[in-house]
């Protein structure tokens, strides 16, 4: 099979904290004002993204990844993870505040949920001002102290807040206590997991009158407790070149601000690639088809690819790879 270019119909999300920047600034065709999340890529049960171009248009990632395991994902890939797609790719517009939350690592994630953790990124896309997100805590604290601020409602004293402008990058450790906060949009690469620990909620509602569940419990042993300043990203932003951002287990970003087009060999990268777009527009050629892309959209790059061609004359491009 001729393994083109391939653009998935975007898994809208309501969400309690969401808003309407999706549509607004991203072009996503909601009627909500409550979606919070895009699933761009997903191999998540129940929300398997589904192809959106070409002569396989309808035909799910999950059926590709049968089919063409190797020539889509990259032998590496399919050595390590099997036929399951290891990574999840999302735009989020948090129009309010979203709990205050962790993820497991591996370890625990498996033992409890049968589950990968989940390790993540976030590139802020567009944020109001003064808008910012909680990253981590502001000092070393016990699990004790931890405890005892969830018991009398003062855990925000603990946390530590980060302003951000477009541009920014984060890196999420598992373990790692954080939340996004309001009037930020952002595009987020993880593991595939959706498994969330949430600890504070702001004592909100839900449509239904009710307040959300916590995992105060589940979060204890989870918690990395220690304040460490390993989460910004510093990174080149140097025009017409690959610059990278993210290197862990768990995936590779590099950041691309082009202004003219890119030739890029990819014959031995024995992954697939990914590009979403965070601004501007581009077409995206392999050996075998083409996709436009414009900013708030994303496209696989399937392993089989050989050479890639981007032609814009601005964008800028997040490649995210095994």
């Amino acid at each position: 099979m001729d393994l083109y270019p391939l653009k998935f119909d975007p898994i809208l999300k309501e969400r309690l904290w969401g808003g309407t920047k999706l549509k607004e600034v991203l072009g996503k065709e909601i009627t909500s004002d409550i979606t919070g999340e895009s699933w761009e890529l997903s191999g998540v049960a129940g929300d398997v993204s589904l192809v959106a171009n070409g002569e396989l248009q309808g035909i799910s990632l999950q059926e590709l990844i049968e089919k063409y395991p190797e020539d889509l994902l990259g032998k590496s890939v399919v050595d390590r993870f099997g036929r399951e797609f290891p990574i999840l790719i999302k735009f989020i517009d948090a129009k309010q505040d979203l709990s205050i939350q962790l993820h497991p690592n591996d370890e625990l994630a498996k033992k409890r949920h049968n589950s990968f953790g989940k390790t993540e990124m976030w590139y802020i896309m567009d944020a109001d001002q003064d808008a910012e997100l909680i990253v981590g805590f502001n000092k070393n604290v016990s699990k004790t102290q931890y405890s005892n601020s969830i018991e009398e409602d003062k855990l925000l004293d603990l946390l530590n807040y980060e302003k951000v402008k477009e541009g920014d990058t984060f890196f999420i450790n598992t373990g790692k206590i954080h939340a996004i906060g309001a009037g930020v949009m952002l595009a987020e690469i993880q593991q595939t997991s959706d498994v969330t620990y949430r600890v504070f909620d702001f004592n909100r509602k839900d449509k239904n009158g009710n307040l959300r569940e916590l995992h105060t419990n589940l979060a204890l042993d989870a918690i990395d407790y220690e304040r460490k300043e390993d989460f910004k990203v510093t990174y080149a932003q140097n025009e017409d070149t690959v610059n990278t951002m993210v290197s862990c287990p768990y995936f590779n970003t590099n950041f691309l601000n082009l202004t003219q087009p890119l030739e890029l060999d990819i014959a031995q990268r024995d992954s697939f690639s990914i590009y979403m777009c965070v601004d501007g527009s581009a077409t995206i050629s392999n050996n075998f088809g083409k996709a436009n892309l414009k900013k708030g959209q994303t496209v696989l790059i399937p392993a089989k690819s050989n050479n890639l061609h981007i032609n814009t004359t601005n964008a800028k491009l997040l490649e995210v790879t095994i």
